[in-house]
C-alpha cells in the first residue's frame, strides 16, 4: 500500500467523523427546541372575540364541530356579564373530523368542548380534567327520505337518483352514515348525482322543490305536514347526541351557569326542532347555588 493510497483513506475516515460531528450537533440543536404548539394547527379555523372586560387577560378556550356554531357560541359568550367578570376574551376552535375532537379532548386544551359521551369515556375526561356536562342533546335516528316512494338500501336503487346530503362532514344523519352506507353497497360516489347543502333545513327545501329525490336527514314531527312518514328509511337508530361539556377544575358555578343559560338560549334559537330538545343537567336559581339535575344536595 503505497502513501498516497494511505493519506486517502486517513482524509475519507477524518471528513466522515467531522460530518458525523456536524450532524449530531444539529440534531441536538432541534431537539433542544420547544415543540410546536399542538393548538397552532388550527388557528386558521378560530373565531375570536373580546368580552365586555377591557383589562381581564384571561381567555375561554372553546371548541366545536362546525364555523357558523363556533362563531355562534363565541359570539354569546362574549356577551355575557358574569362570563366578562371572568374572562377578557373568548376563542373559539372548530374541526372536522373525529381527530380533531380528540387532540382538544385528550389534552384538556379546551375549558368548554362539544364531545360525544363516549369519547368523553374513553379519555376519563371527567377524571383526569374534570370536565362536566353542561348541556345535551337527544339521541335520534337517522332517515333516508324521499317525496314519492319508500327509499331502498339496493346498490341499484340509488344509482338513479338524485341524493341530497350535507356539506358537514361531521353530521352523522346527513354526511357520515349515508356515505358510509354507499361505501357498504360498493357504491362509488363519483358514480352519484349528489347535492350538497348547508343546513337540514335546506335539505327538506329541496327535496320538497323537487331539486332531489331524497335526502339522509332525521326525522321531525313538522316534517308530517309537507312529507309522508311512509316514504321514510332508517339507516341507523340510537345515535347518541353530543353535549357541551364544561372544565370544572374549580367550583366555578357562577360561569357553569352563564355558560349553560347561554348554550341553551341559543339552541332554543336554532330552527331545528332537534336543536329545540336541549337538555340542562344542572339546576341554578338567583343567587347561582346549583344542583345536578337528578342530584338532592346543592352546591354552592
Amino acid at each position: 500500500m503505497n502513501l498516497r493510497t494511505i493519506l486517502i483513506k486517513k482524509s475519507s475516515i477524518v471528513t466522515f467523523l467531522f460530518l458525523s460531528l456536524i450532524l449530531f450537533f444539529y440534531i441536538g440543536i432541534l431537539q433542544g427546541k420547544p415543540a410546536v404548539s399542538d393548538i397552532d394547527a388550527f388557528i386558521e379555523t378560530s373565531f375570536q372575540c373580546d368580552t365586555k372586560s377591557e383589562v381581564n387577560l384571561n381567555e375561554l378556550v372553546v371548541y366545536s364541530s362546525g364555523k357558523v356554531l363556533a362563531e355562534d357560541v363565541a359570539k354569546a359568550l362574549c356577551a355575557d356579564d358574569i362570563i366578562s367578570k371572568q374572562y377578557g376574551k373568548v376563542t373559539s376552535y372548530w374541526g372536522y373530523k373525529t381527530s380533531d375532537t380528540i387532540e382538544f379532548l385528550g389534552k384538556g386544551i379546551a375549558d368548554l368542548i362539544l364531545a360525544k359521551e363516549n369519547l368523553i369515556n374513553a379519555f376519563m375526561a371527567e377524571s383526569t380534567y374534570n370536565y362536566q356536562a353542561v348541556v345535551g342533546f337527544p339521541d335520534y335516528t337517522a332517515y333516508l327520505i324521499s317525496s314519492k316512494e319508500k327509499p331502498r338500501i339496493e346498490k341499484s336503487y340509488f344509482l338513479d337518483k338524485r341524493i341530497g346530503l350535507l356539506d358537514y362532514p361531521t353530521s352523522r344523519s346527513g354526511h357520515i352514515l349515508p356515505k358510509q352506507l354507499f361505501k357498504k353497497l360498493d357504491i362509488n360516489l363519483e358514480n352519484l348525482n349528489i347535492t350538497y347543502a348547508s343546513s337540514h333545513t335546506e335539505l327538506r327545501e329541496l327535496l320538497a322543490s323537487g331539486k332531489v329525490d331524497l335526502i339522509s336527514s332525521y326525522w321531525q314531527d313538522s316534517d308530517q305536514q309537507r312529507f309522508s312518514i311512509n316514504y321514510i328509511t332508517p339507516i341507523r337508530d340510537n345515535i347518541s347526541g353530543s353535549r357541551w361539556y364544561l372544565k370544572m377544575q374549580d367550583e366555578n358555578t357562577d360561569l357553569l351557569c352563564a355558560v349553560q343559560t347561554r348554550l341553551t338560549q341559543l339552541a332554543h334559537n336554532q330552527n331545528s326542532h332537534y336543536f329545540n330538545h336541549v337538555e340542562s343537567f344542572w339546576e341554578c336559581d338567583s343567587n347561582q347555588q346549583t344542583m345536578k339535575v337528578g342530584d338532592s344536595n346543592a352546591a354552592n
